[in-house]
C-alpha cells in the first residue's frame, strides 16, 4: 500500500463521532420504552402467581374446611403443616414447589382471616418498594383486586 492507500483505509474521528451520536439518540428513544415493559410484565407475573397460590388455597380449603392460619402460612401448602390448628384431610402438597418470592425478590404477605369480612383470607405483594401503598410499580398488588 502506497501512502495515499493507508491515509484513506481508516474511518475519521468525525465519521466516528456521528456514528455514536446516532447509537446515542436511538438508545435515548428506545430504552424507556423497553424498561416500561420490564415493569408491567413483573406486576404481571406477581398476579399470576397469587391466582396460582390462591387456587392451591381453595384446594387447601376444600381437603381441611378452612385455610391455613397466618402463623401455618403459605408453607401449608407444601408441607404438612405443625401449628395448630392441625388440618383434619392434608392432601398437598397443593403446590409443586414451595411458594416463591415475588418478582422483585419479596415474601407475599399472607394473613387468615383478613380484615376484610368479605374475604376470607389477604394474599399481597407490596410490589417493587416492599411497603405497604405505592403507586406504579411500587403498588401493592392483592388477590382480591
Amino acid at each position: 500500500m502506497n501512502r495515499e492507500e493507508r491515509r484513506r483505509a481508516g474511518f475519521t474521528l468525525i465519521e466516528i463521532l456521528v456514528v455514536i451520536l446516532v447509537l446515542g439518540v436511538l438508545a435515548a428513544l428506545v430504552a424507556p420504552n423497553v424498561f416500561q415493559h420490564v415493569g408491567s410484565s413483573k406486576t404481571a407475573a406477581a398476579k399470576s402467581q397469587l391466582e396460582l397460590i390462591g387456587s392451591a388455597l381453595d384446594a387447601y380449603r376444600l381437603d381441611n374446611d378452612r385455610y391455613p392460619s397466618t402463623e401455618q402460612g403459605l408453607a401449608a401448602l407444601y408441607r404438612a403443616p405443625a401449628a395448630a390448628p392441625q388440618p383434619r384431610n392434608w392432601r398437598g402438597p397443593y403446590l409443586k414447589k414451595s411458594v416463591p418470592a415475588d418478582p422483585w425478590g419479596g415474601q407475599y404477605v399472607y394473613r387468615s382471616p383478613g380484615t376484610d369480612p368479605e374475604n376470607p383470607y389477604e394474599l399481597l405483594s407490596y410490589g417493587r418498594d416492599g411497603k405497604d401503598g405505592g403507586s406504579g410499580e411500587d403498588a401493592d398488588i392483592r388477590s382480591w383486586d
